[in-house]
Order: structure tokens, then C-alpha cells, then sequence
């Protein structure tokens, strides 16, 4: 398992290469530069600024000079944010997006996959239907419609949770001191765990419902084992097998998702400094965000795709 590791690490090399080139020249081609909105200052000074950044030297130049500081880990200054570079940004806004989406994936695991297994054995039901109704409900309106929905609600109307702050504060944080510190990620990781919750549920259930007619279950019913038993035991680790292939693209969602989510909520996390960078076209804050999130999005497929060799004993890594 450890050499078929090494080997997608290999494999994902050029897949990382191919981001950041297309990644590089995309931004670099868009209308526009990080100092066009500086319209008081005198060409000479804009063109002493352009120097420093080496936006002065043709394209396939700079790419060069990028490449060498990517290969060296130095994604450079930011433009925008003074006296910062973007490995600093990154330390700083990296472990709020790190709470934020994995809060949201462990969220919609647990309820996505529990309302799954409930609908499939209460199939064709009254419960059945509820919950996969809920759940189109939850596929077809997107988290950036749910979010500001949800902090009218609970953030202005009712007041009852912190809303664009990282303070604990509102009704909740009064009333149960002890979940304080967790009131100001509440909204966004249920915002962003909703659409993957629905998924979720779906999936599980349709992969609960075909592993519960296989013979191995009906025979483990015929020797007399309990329906929890028969559930916990047995189908859900056959079930679960879909579910843990589909948590490579979920993971990707969830990034994607939390770049608008951390906007809505104005957290300090990468997807707000990322928004910042591509308005105000800031190069090299973008990038090395799109950097960070290509390894993560990597590494996610490549964990999720160990798990699976490990539950089906049928798939071989080697």
C-alpha cells in the first residue's frame, strides 16, 4: 500500500503542474491589473510597482520566476495586503477553512448518512419519502442561497447565533456557555454541509437498499440475528463502499463551496483571501491558494481511495 501511495504522489506531480500553469496563465490573461484602481499615481510610480512584482517582464518570464519560487515553497508577496507575503496569509487563514470544512464533511457524514439508512429501511414509507424530499430540497438550492437565508433568520431575526464574527455571542452563547466557542462556525458548516448532506442520503440509501437484498444478508437473517445486528454489522460496511468513493468529490465541493461561504460570513479563512485576491488582482495570493487547495483536493482522493482498498477486501492497491 505504501509503494501504491508513492506512486499517485508521482502520478499527481504533473496533475499539480497542469493547475498551476493554467491556473498562472488564465489569471495573468484576465482584463485588468492588481494596479489599475490606482489612478492617482504617476506612471512612474506605477511602473517602479510593476517592477517590483516583475509584472514588467513578458509573460512566459514571470511564469519562469513563479515556478522557481513555487519549486523553493515562496509563493511570493501579496500585492494587496502590504508588507504580508502569502505563505503568512495562508498560516493565517488555513486553519479557520480547515475547521470550517471538516466540520462540514464530519456533519454531513453523520446526518446524510443516518438519514440514509433510516429512509432505506422505512423504503417506500411515509419517513422514505420525508427524507428524500428534504433531500432535493437540499440538492437543488445551493449553500449560497441557503446562507444568507439562514443568518437573516437565525443571526438578525431571531439572534440567537453570531453572524459575519468569530465572536460567540447571540442567545445560544448566553444560554449554554459551554458552546460558545463553537456558535460562530454553526451557520456556515450547516450551510455548507447542507447540499452534501442531501447527497449523502441519497446515496446512502440507494447503496443500503441494494446491499440488503444480497444473500449474505438474508442468510445472516436466517440464523436469527437481530435487525441491528444485521444493519450495523453487516450491511453498513458493504453500503458504505459508495459513500467512501464519493467523499473525494464532496471534499473538492466543500473547498469550492467555503471559498463563497467564508465571503458570506466574512471568516478570515483562504476563500475570503482568495475572492480579495481575484478582484484586486493579487497573483500570487491567488495561486498559492489555488495551490493549496489542488494538493488538498489531491491528497483527499488519495486518502479516500486507501480507505476503499481497506473496506473491500475485493480491491487491490497494489
Amino acid at each position: 500500500m505504501t509503494s501504491y501511495a508513492l506512486r499517485r504522489l508521482i502520478i499527481a506531480a504533473p496533475t499539480l503542474f497542469m493547475i498551476v500553469t493554467l491556473s498562472f496563465f488564465m489569471m495573468h490573461l484576465a482584463p485588468g491589473g492588481p494596479f489599475d484602481a490606482e489612478a492617482s499615481l504617476e506612471p512612474e510610480v506605477i511602473a517602479n510597482l510593476e517592477a517590483a512584482y516583475d509584472l514588467d517582464k513578458p509573460i512566459i518570464v514571470q511564469y519562469g520566476f513563479y515556478l522557481g519560487k513555487v519549486a523553493r515553497g515562496d509563493f511570493g508577496p501579496s500585492i494587496i495586503y502590504i508588507d504580508r507575503t502569502v505563505t503568512e496569509l495562508l498560516v493565517i487563514g488555513l486553519p479557520v477553512s480547515i475547521k470550517l470544512g471538516l466540520s462540514a464533511m464530519i456533519l454531513a457524514l453523520a446526518v446524510g448518512g443516518s438519514l440514509g439508512v433510516i429512509a432505506a429501511l422505512r423504503r417506500n414509507s411515509l419517513t422514505d419519502y420525508a427524507v428524500m424530499g428534504v433531500a432535493m430540497t437540499g440538492i437543488a438550492v445551493p449553500s449560497f442561497v441557503m446562507a444568507p437565508l439562514m443568518s437573516l433568520l437565525f443571526g438578525v431575526v431571531l439572534k440567537i447565533l453570531p453572524v459575519a464574527s468569530l465572536e460567540p455571542r447571540g442567545g445560544l452563547a448566553e444560554a449554554l456557555p459551554m458552546l460558545a466557542p463553537i456558535t460562530p462556525y454553526i451557520l456556515p458548516v450547516v450551510a455548507l454541509a447542507l447540499p452534501q448532506i442531501a447527497i449523502l442520503a441519497r446515496l446512502t440509501r440507494g447503496a443500503m437498499i441494494e446491499t440488503l437484498r444480497q444473500n449474505y444478508i438474508r442468510t445472516a437473517r436466517a440464523k436469527g440475528l437481530g435487525q441491528r445486528n444485521v444493519v450495523w454489522t453487516h450491511a453498513l460496511k458493504s453500503a458504505s463502499l459508495p459513500v467512501i468513493s464519493y467523499l473525494g468529490p464532496a471534499a473538492a465541493s466543500i473547498l469550492t463551496g467555503s471559498v463563497v461561504i467564508e465571503q458570506i460570513f466574512q471568516l478570515p479563512g483562504m476563500g475570503r483571501f482568495f475572492i480579495q485576491g481575484a478582484i484586486n488582482r493579487d497573483y500570487p495570493l491567488v495561486l498559492g491558494i489555488v495551490v493549496v487547495y489542488a494538493l488538498a483536493v489531491i491528497l483527499l482522493n488519495l486518502i479516500v481511495d486507501l480507505m476503499y482498498g481497506l473496506l473491500d477486501p475485493k480491491v487491490k492497491v497494489e
